[in-house]
């Protein structure tokens, strides 16, 4: 990928690893736009980052990503990377599911709709450019499954799959198509402190950055990375063992069973 003079445009970013992406790439001379629901969240982005751009939008909803796409390449026509970073994580307990179906629903439009569809409007404005560039983020769960997060990782599936097929796709094209597989990160997806034992977000975001200048287009980090070649054995090896060391940390996930 080509690192520097570029327009990006990260949704999900005013915090976590889209915000750490979006400070790196301003690091390398890039025009960067990051958007995300809240805009006080946003505010606070640009008080630090002031050359920052920032849109307020929903990317669950259809409306709202059609309003991002017509205002996105009207204010910066020579935008050509598209990072599809949004994304929520919810633990479910399906022997007690008993949460409206709009709870559920709301993951699956966030973390699949969104990035499927911002993808398909932003397509045909990224081939025009002289080189174009779509970054999806998915997730190690999406080769080895996290039980405790079975639409989460059933989502991030459904986009590697996706990522899988543009790429072919668009192998004639300008277009780029690059997938980033993070584990668990020191974020707040899924809710302040959840993640407080995942990988550091500083080294986690770096290393992704060199794997980018490398030119990789598929990049994961630590256990991710070894997942990507594992055989199908050891994934399901390794999903029945994490399940056992999640119900072994968190006794009261199952306490609500019928």
């Amino acid at each position: 990928m080509k690192m520097t003079g570029n327009t990006i445009l990260i949704t999900g970013g005013a915090s976590g690893i889209g915000l750490a992406f979006a400070e790196r790439f301003l690091k390398r001379g890039n025009e960067v736009i990051i958007v995300g629901r809240r805009e006080e969240k946003l505010r606070e982005v640009k008080e630090t980052l002031t050359t920052i751009h920032t849109k307020v939008c929903d990317v669950s909803k259809e409306e709202e990503r059609k309003e991002l796409f017509e205002w996105a390449v009207k204010e910066f026509p020579h935008l050509n990377v598209l990072v599809n970073n949004a994304g929520i994580q919810q633990r479910v307990n399906l022997l007690d599911a008993n949460e409206n179906w709009d709870y559920y629903r709301n993951e699956i439009s966030i973390n699949v709709e969104g990035p499927i569809h911002l993808t398909m409007l932003f397509t045909p404005h990224l081939k025009k450019q002289s080189h174009g560039s779509i970054i999806n983020v998915t997730s190690g769960l999406a080769v080895m499954t996290g039980v405790w997060v079975p639409v989460y990782s059933a989502t991030k599936a459904a986009l590697h799959s996706f990522t899988t097929s543009l790429r072919h796709q668009l192998a004639e094209t300008n277009v780029e198509v690059i997938e980033i597989l993070p584990p668990a990160v020191n974020t707040d997806l899924g809710g302040a402190g959840l993640h407080t034992f995942g990988a550091p977000l500083t080294d986690f975001a770096d290393t992704i950055f060199e794997e980018l200048e490398k030119g990789e287009v598929e990049i994961g980090y630590g256990g991710t990375k070894e997942r990507l070649h594992a055989t199908r054995e050891e994934i399901m090896q390794g999903i029945k063992g994490a399940w056992q060391n999640f119900l072994k940390n968190n006794p009261d996930f199952r306490s609500s069973k019928k």
